[in-house]
């Protein structure tokens, strides 16, 4: 999720609009109507010709009325980060009462801190690309209830660490069966896929209904 040029909130993985839409340039310097304009699906495949980038009030909404949480990750170009805190701090404020339940994560910290600032009651999550040994002392300051973990660089003894200090553990990105079981039987709570579809038959017995969805779309609130 990135903030547009006009200070609009947009799901939208790169920086730039080039790889997956008919757009070009940074999402940070084009306005939400000429990123609007972009035909967002043609790139995956020709059937979905014709579909717009939405906007996180779209996403949260939509899953709402699917009956979805969301994780959303705050993305952004340096020195933008605490305006985009504080746009999504603003969008589910206003949408308090129709918006799903919500976690925000980021691999940026001063965004996180920006969040916990700003509207410490949005439950947050810290994303990294391999555990540094001052994660704990970290997701402490920030005040995260989730840590979030390339998947290719866990180990049993970071998984046993982040959950024997109560924290959940989210996993990216699993698109193998057989991966997403042993990640599962090390502790991790929840996997993001590419394939959900296929994943969702690796859940384990003990991951109950009464646990919540144990695998997100890659990317959904991007």
């Amino acid at each position: 999720m990135r903030l547009t040029g006009d200070g609009a909130l947009v799901l939208c993985h790169d920086p730039r609009l080039d790889r997956t839409t008919s757009g070009s340039g940074l999402v940070s310097a084009t306005s939400l109507a000429a990123i609007r304009e972009c035909d967002a699906g043609s790139w995956f495949d020709p059937s979905f010709a014709g579909e717009r980038v939405p906007t996180l009030d779209e996403g949260l909404l939509l899953a709402a009325e699917l009956g979805l949480g969301a994780n959303v990750e705050i993305k952004s170009d340096r020195g933008r980060e605490y305006a985009t805190a504080a746009a999504v701090a603003t969008a589910v404020q206003r949408l308090s009462g129709r918006c799903p339940a919500v976690l925000v994560s980021s691999f940026l910290p001063s965004a996180l801190a920006a969040l916990r600032e700003l509207a410490p009651q949005i439950p947050r999550g810290v994303l990294f690309r391999f555990i540094p040994r001052g994660w704990a002392e970290l997701a402490l300051r920030l005040g995260c209830t989730m840590i979030g973990a390339d998947q290719r660089r866990l180990r049993p003894r970071h998984v046993a660490a982040i959950c024997g200090a109560g924290y959940r553990l989210a996993a990216f990105t699993v698109n193998d069966p057989a991966r997403a079981r042993l990640l599962f039987d090390w502790g991790v709570a929840s996997v993001f896929s590419d394939t959900p579809d296929i994943i969702r038959s690796a859940r384990m017995p003990n991951l109950s209904a009464s646990h919540g969805p144990a695998l997100a779309r890659q990317g959904a609130m991007r």
